[in-house]
């Protein structure tokens, strides 16, 4: 009798101990992805995570693209980065969760980002509060001027204006030298077809690529952006694009006598197309897309043409400083587009691709 009271006990005592059990494993569960993203901070600053993408060189394909995928995923902390780990923001995702910390690195805030899916970390990173752009974009004056900008140079170029006179004289410069142009557009658009078709012989390369220009959209600061609508995320756009793409890394390359310019954005148009193939790309959101990349692209292209057209006119005793106009009018032709380009996309990004 005495043995079956103890066994009856030890029966409760075994149940509670289960329901213990499973009242902190479903509290180690809820905490879980927090405290798995405390340590995965600890350790990455410790170094666990980084990895030298030299590594890739030399290795098996399959191998050389694990490797640069793991040194993407897990960029070294920046010098001097201080992260709270005491105050995690957690925002579910498809398949996992993003959890943030507050982390300031050489004077500016931001967070540290850690990517759970199921339980294992797939990325974790520095991104710098406001990105690489001026706090000044996101300001409601800031929208006024680029939508009064927007109306007046539309409305300059359909009467007697600076504007229109210079826009004049840039098409009659294009048409001077259509030849150039002509040849400009078939080898920087042909080298971004070129890229697009290579990029079917490795997807992966692609999808590891478009991470790539993820990551650095999100360093600049453009997914930010996209709460200020179709007319804040268009600023932006035009804004990097013009100081980034056509002024410093066309239009001051040209200045060099043309060429540093056109074998820069030759460069840039094929791994733009490589990037940018629907090969890893959805083909609704490829199509939809497609005018900005033809819109866009135009811009730099004209800008590389008038800095041909500078090395032509040295070379014929024109002078450089004839040349430095021609090179100022494309770089005027190219801002227009950039600005109808910026319109688009955010309108199409916002709009047209919404899921």
């Amino acid at each position: 009798m005495l043995a079956f009271k103890q066994a009856r006990v030890f029966v409760r005592y075994m149940r509670l101990l289960t329901l213990f059990c499973s009242l902190a494993l479903g509290l180690a569960v809820a905490q879980g992805p927090l405290e798995l993203a405390r340590q995965a901070v600890v350790d990455w600053q410790a170094g666990k995570y980084t990895t030298d993408p030299a590594q890739a060189i030399g290795k098996p394909p399959e191998e050389a693209i694990r490797l640069l995928e793991q040194s993407l995923a897990f960029a070294p902390p920046p010098r001097d980065l201080a992260v709270n780990l005491e105050a995690p923001e957690e925002t579910p995702i498809s398949g996992g969760v993003v959890v943030r910390f507050p982390a300031t690195a050489a004077g500016r805030g931001g967070d540290v980002q850690v990517v759970i899916r199921g339980s294992e970390i797939t990325r974790i990173g520095f991104v710098p509060e406001g990105g690489l752009l001026p706090g000044w974009l996101k300001s409601p004056f800031a929208w006024a001027v680029f939508v009064g900008l927007s109306l007046a140079w539309l409305v300059a170029l359909r009467r007697p204006s600076r504007l229109a006179e210079w826009w004049r004289e840039g098409w009659a410069l294009v048409q001077q030298y259509r030849g150039l142009y002509l040849g400009v557009n078939l080898g920087l658009y042909g080298l971004f077809a070129l890229g697009s078709a290579v990029a079917y012989t490795n997807p992966r390369l692609v999808q590891l690529m478009q991470e790539v220009v993820g990551g650095a959209l999100q360093q600049i600061g453009l997914g930010g952006a996209l709460s200020g609508g179709v007319l804040g995320l268009a600023v932006v756009i035009f804004y990097w694009n013009f100081t980034n793409g056509l002024v410093l890394t066309t239009a001051v390359p040209g200045l060099l006598l043309g060429l540093p310019a056109l074998l820069f954005n030759a460069l840039r148009y094929f791994v733009l197309g490589f990037a940018l193939s629907p090969v890893a790309l959805p083909l609704a959101n490829y199509l939809l897309h497609l005018p900005t990349v033809v819109i866009e692209l135009q811009a730099y292209i004209l800008a590389t043409f008038g800095g041909l057209v500078l090395l032509l006119k040295t070379l014929r005793a024109e002078g450089y400083r004839a040349g430095l106009r021609a090179l100022a009018l494309t770089v005027y032709l190219g801002a227009f587009f950039l600005l109808l380009g910026a319109w688009y996309e955010a309108f199409s990004i916002l709009v047209l691709m919404r899921p």
